[in-house]
């Protein structure tokens, strides 16, 4: 018994689930996101994707109640946050997708970063954020856009950062990053280039 249990752990097909944090469904962000989940379920991962814009998702309110206990404190606001962070401490790699707006991830991702502050620990008696540093535990892909060029965008906005800071606080190491620049919001399809960039970043998600 012990053995088939060892054995049914094994073979477990891992779970990638990507985050969606574009206002344009079937948009650049979108497609890239999806265009990374195909390539890991083909490698046999099961996957799921999540549009932010579908999450009821209040602001956070900084009032500090979640931070009063190590590892994932407890919101006094009740929206589907909760859930979702049940769904996506469940996975076992992730894809975060949001685009570059006025400099920066757009208002969406943001606000949705903001509420993973539930992961951090800051008791009233400290006069500062106490380290709570973990190993961690999943694999994170992350992808922005932007209508200008890929390596003026690194340079001149915080939008990659901000997605490592996210990956962070989910508990996941980016194995991957993908910047698409000079997008056409009227043209969301990926080049051929792009989809074995897609490609080679979703197999190493499950690799």
């Amino acid at each position: 018994m012990a053995h088939t249990a060892s054995t049914l752990i094994t073979n477990r097909s891992p779970t990638v689930i990507g985050l969606v944090g574009s206002y344009r469904k079937q948009g650049t962000i979108d497609t890239a996101v999806s265009a990374i989940l195909q390539a890991a379920a083909a490698k046999g991962a099961h996957t799921e994707k999540i549009y932010l814009q579908d999450q009821h998702i209040e602001f956070c309110t900084n009032c500090r109640h979640c931070l009063q206990v190590p590892g994932r404190g407890e919101c006094l606001l009740k929206d589907d946050m909760a859930t979702l962070l049940d769904r996506i401490e469940a996975a076992d790699a992730l894809v975060l997708g949001a685009p570059v707006n006025f400099g920066h991830i757009n208002a969406l991702t943001q606000r949705f970063l903001e509420r993973t502050v539930c992961y951090g620990y800051w008791p009233w008696d400290a006069h500062a954020p106490v380290s709570t540093k973990a190993k961690p535990t999943k694999k994170a892909v992350l992808v922005t856009s932007s209508a200008m060029p890929s390596l003026i965008g690194r340079w001149l906005t915080g939008a990659m950062k901000a997605l490592k800071d996210l990956a962070r606080m989910l508990n996941a190491k980016p194995i991957g990053t993908w910047w698409l620049g000079m997008i056409d919001p009227h043209d969301s399809q990926l080049s051929s280039h792009q989809r074995h960039r897609a490609q080679a970043l979703g197999t190493k998600l499950v690799a």
